[in-house]
């Protein structure tokens, strides 16, 4: 009878980690931040059908990165949740954090029973109904859970990117000074990205009870030439203040 062929537990969590991370890294990234009226999430991607980002319930949206057919399942049983427990209980007690807590225990108990963990990182993110901080939960392959403030980006090149998001966040700036900062952090120096390249939506207080709307091609594409327009946020520098004649003698 031969022997079965030993494993370091250490080894096997290692092997799943670096196979999720691979798998996450061939997807392309994805940024959400907070501005003035809400948050914004923009995600690279040219689909108009296989959607990244979608509405769970009324204040509360979804996003993923990674294998589309895993994150779109737990996108529906995030759906699911939130219908049956405002049925039950009341529309309120439906908060991001409760679900995003949900979504980390099954990711972890995948990661750590299942022989392949899930290709996905999730973003579960809430607007606030009164004066306490917007919420942006980053939840990870492996289950673990990061309360984001104020911006977050995943998958792909998620450092670098994140150091770009970083250096041009304004906490009041306006949804088209958000978007351009956002698009540029996923495009990078090298290249650029047009409308038809993206997806974006937002939860934002003026849109009613249901806050989430997607931003189509044109409206996106206005917003983008509007903050490529503003002084505040072009690259070219500021004329010099003109120097004073001197009288004549």
């Amino acid at each position: 009878m031969s022997m079965p062929f030993y494993v370091a537990p250490e080894q096997v969590m290692k092997d799943r980690a670096e196979y999720a991370q691979k798998g996450i890294a061939r997807g392309r990234s994805l940024v959400a931040t907070t501005f003035e009226d809400g948050i914004v999430i923009v995600a690279e991607n040219p689909s108009r059908s296989l959607h990244k980002i979608s509405e769970i319930y009324d204040r509360i949206a979804f996003a993923g990165v990674g294998k589309y057919n895993e994150y779109d399942q737990l996108r529906v049983a995030g759906v699911r949740h939130a219908d049956t427990k405002g049925f039950t209980f009341s529309r309120e007690d439906v908060d991001a954090r409760s679900l995003a807590n949900l979504y980390a225990q099954y990711l972890g108990n995948v990661f750590t029973h299942e022989m392949k963990p899930l290709e996905v990182e999730i973003l579960v993110a809430e607007l606030s109904a009164d004066t306490r901080p917007d919420q942006l939960y980053h939840i990870a392959y492996e289950g673990t859970i990061t309360d984001e403030e104020n911006y977050a980006v995943l998958g792909g090149d998620a450092e670098t990117i994140t150091e770009r998001v970083g250096e041009s966040w304004q906490a009041d700036w306006d949804l088209a000074s958000a978007l351009t900062a956002a698009v540029r952090a996923l495009a990078g120096p090298d290249r650029s990205l047009e409308a038809a390249d993206l997806e974006v939506a937002v939860l934002s207080r003026q849109n009613g009870r249901r806050t989430f709307r997607r931003i189509g091609n044109d409206e996106l594409a206005e917003l983008l030439r509007e903050a490529l327009a503003s002084p505040a946020v072009t690259d070219e520098p500021a004329p010099a203040d003109p120097e004073p004649e001197e009288p004549e003698a």
